[in-house]
């Protein structure tokens, strides 16, 4: 005679292990292990880059809400070095010409403090090809949550010479240092700008605010000296 087997009916002991944490934005953490701020996300338009949709977070940045930040051109939220450049990628992306970018920027928050970041645009299509607009991330660099760096009256001095446009022999003329030692400050900020020469280094500290605005020579301002 055919047997019909059952499935086992007695009840099953329920699994003890706890849900996986969802993970927290404030603790992302760089490929070598260090906490860094999350990037928060707007939407602007390819035509005019006008914020069209932004996380609170992002418009929070800037001393604003969400609906406040929708209609402002995102690029006059963000100073960069080189303005002509920063405008040129983000036709590259509207174009087609590039799929993303990168690029070291200024902000300025409701109090009117400026802190450095970094804004990432990427080109967002439609699977026919067609715009369908552009995704900006924006990550507050790890010297916002301190105010920027801060030099040494010297470096301070060095740094203006830089920016103005002196050669080695004239800072160190100029400010009664060798030139081995006018070399060794230059290439320390170098390295602490993550620059990887005068221009750059130059164009660094302008993304940080560490100069007075619209003053020549160059000033670095009081409160980056110590």
């Amino acid at each position: 005679m055919a047997t019909t087997s059952f499935p086992d009916a007695s009840p099953r002991k329920k699994s003890t292990a706890p849900p996986a944490a969802p993970a927290r934005r404030d603790l992302i953490r760089e490929p070598g292990g260090a906490p860094r701020a999350a990037a928060c996300t707007a939407h602007v338009s390819p035509a005019d880059l006008v914020v069209t949709a932004a996380e609170p977070e992002f418009a929070r940045q800037f001393g604003l809400s969400a609906d406040e930040i929708c209609g402002r051109e995102l690029l006059e939220l963000l100073r960069s070095p080189d303005p002509a450049e920063i405008r040129e990628q983000f036709t590259a992306l509207s174009s087609g010409r590039s799929r993303k970018f990168k690029e070291r920027v200024t902000g300025r928050d409701g109090a009117g403090r400026e802190f450095p970041a970094e804004v990432t645009g990427v080109a967002v299509r439609k699977p026919s090809g067609e715009m369908a607009g552009i995704v900006v991330f924006l990550r507050r660099t790890a010297e916002a949550a301190t105010g920027g760096p801060v030099l040494s009256a010297l470096d301070a001095q060095v740094l203006e010479g830089v920016a103005s446009g002196e050669s080695t022999v004239q800072l160190a003329s100029r400010l009664y240092l060798s030139r081995q030692g006018i070399e060794y400050r230059v290439g320390q900020m170098l390295r602490r700008f993550d620059a990887p020469n005068r221009p750059a280094l130059v164009a660094r500290a302008h993304a940080l605010g560490m100069f007075a605005a619209g003053q020549w020579p160059p000033r670095v301002l009081p409160e980056r000296v110590r």
